[in-house]
């Protein structure tokens, strides 16, 4: 019997049973009654231990942010902080650079400020590999997968970028598009998150029979719409054939679809644009984005969960995979 088996027996989340357990005051007295009659009936006992390391550490849990323009991100820690709230529990977030190195920023702030749990929102697994085990505290990883990794105590929540991306590759094929370029991936100057949207991309398009050529038709450039911008034009000058652009995110396909106007493309007339994340703002661009959308709630939802799972029960670590959508908008046209 666990913390998430009283939830569902009572018919509330994991949030709500472990603010009862914990005797948090912002819970309503038939809350706390049907909660703590499931525990009784079913004679659950929480883990004593681990509760009481929970007693013992500082009050905040500590969220992590890769990269200061991320849109997706902000949405992550505005859902992430409400849940957090929901469940009596305090978050300090830290903004870090896209190209810090979040293990050692949290190395340090698990020495000095001893938080509860750490939640990354972004990261590279690369650098959890080199560093990660010095931090002991219950951590989860979004958008992110740390499968491989192997720490007892850090979980992970991700999307399936390579298939996201195939389905990306699938749409515009199917519109008739052969000549595609991708903004934002190469072969050596990306993140993981990048490389594996990329490798979806040329999976596709060897499977569609397209030309894929990654040092003609990628252009690197950071997560943000100045880049995407100047990166766009790059493109443009060395790529004149293409008839569709796939962005790595959001932010930078609405960077693109700025540039393509400023030398005289249109979207989706001459030129078709997919981004990649499915944040409010490209729902009202014009035109609307044509996107990938990530669960964002589900993602923070199944983070925050577990976190405090495990920062309770001391459970074992979760790793998986979430949902996600083509959204088609009005930015990806049909060649004629």
């Amino acid at each position: 019997m666990t913390i998430k088996d009283i939830a569902r027996i009572s018919g509330y989340g994991v949030a709500t049973v472990s603010r009862v357990l914990n005797n948090h005051p912002d819970v309503s007295e038939e809350t706390r009654r049907k909660v703590l009659a499931v525990v009784e009936e079913h004679g659950f006992q929480p883990n004593t231990n681990a509760k009481h390391l929970k007693q013992q550490a500082s009050s905040s849990i500590a969220i992590l942010v890769k990269g200061t323009l991320n849109m997706l991100f902000a949405d992550l820690v505005e859902k992430l902080q409400s849940l957090l709230r929901d469940a009596g529990q305090d978050a300090a977030v830290s903004y870090l650079d896209e190209d810090a190195n979040e293990v050692a920023y949290a190395v340090q702030l698990n020495r000095e400020r001893h938080p509860k749990g750490i939640i990354f929102l972004g990261g590279d697994p690369e650098l959890f590999k080199n560093g990660f085990a010095s931090i002991t505290v219950p951590s989860v990883l979004l958008t992110n997968t740390a499968r491989e990794l192997g720490f007892p105590n850090l979980s992970s929540f991700t999307t399936d970028d390579q298939e996201a991306a195939q389905r990306v590759i699938d749409l515009l094929a199917g519109q008739g598009h052969r000549h595609i370029g991708l903004l934002g991936g190469s072969r050596t100057s990306c993140s993981p998150i990048s490389f594996r949207r990329m490798e979806g991309c040329q999976t596709a398009c060897r499977r569609l029979g397209l030309p894929f050529d990654v040092d003609r038709q990628c252009e690197p450039c950071r997560y943000s719409m100045p880049d995407a911008y100047a990166a766009t034009r790059r493109l443009l000058a060395r790529c004149p054939d293409l008839t569709a652009i796939f962005a790595l995110s959001d932010v930078m396909a609405l960077g693109a679809i700025r540039a393509l106007w400023d030398v005289g493309k249109r979207v989706p007339d001459d030129i078709s644009v997919v981004g990649y994340d499915g944040i409010v703002i490209g729902q009202y661009s014009l035109p609307r984005l044509t996107t990938i959308r990530q669960d964002t709630h589900q993602l923070a939802e199944r983070g925050v969960e577990t976190l405090l799972r495990n920062i309770v029960l001391g459970v074992r670590p979760v790793h998986e995979l979430v949902p996600f959508q083509l959204v088609e908008g009005e930015s990806v046209a049909r060649l004629t």
